[in-house]
């Protein structure tokens, strides 16, 4: 395993949290495998530091949730404000950057 200067670096993480209000959310399906899923639109707003120096960070993003995670995220109302965790993925289609959130927290 690597090291930074404060922290190891584990290969392969793909861990992502984020506050985010929603924006958009699809009709609830269903996988092939019979799990409902919910495609979804998500906002982010934050200010980190970067290089020493505060940065807003401001951005759209498309996400999908599987199962009991769908079925709560397709009873929020649009606009509400949540923190989610999950991971990064592709698009089926292979373009572009897909969350896939897996908890609420």
């Amino acid at each position: 395993m690597q090291t930074t200067d404060t922290q190891p670096v584990t290969p392969h993480l793909n861990d992502v949290t984020l506050t985010v209000s929603l924006t958009e959310r699809k009709a609830l399906r269903y996988t092939p495998a019979g799990l409902p899923a919910l495609d979804l639109g998500l906002h982010h707003e934050s200010t980190v530091v970067e290089a020493g120096q505060p940065r807003k960070v401001v951005c759209d993003l498309k996400a999908v949730a599987i199962g009991t995670v769908a079925e709560q995220l397709n009873r929020t109302e649009l606009g509400a404000t949540l923190q989610v965790k999950g991971f990064l993925g592709m698009f089926r289609n292979g373009r572009g950057v897909l969350l896939h959130i897996q908890h609420i927290i």
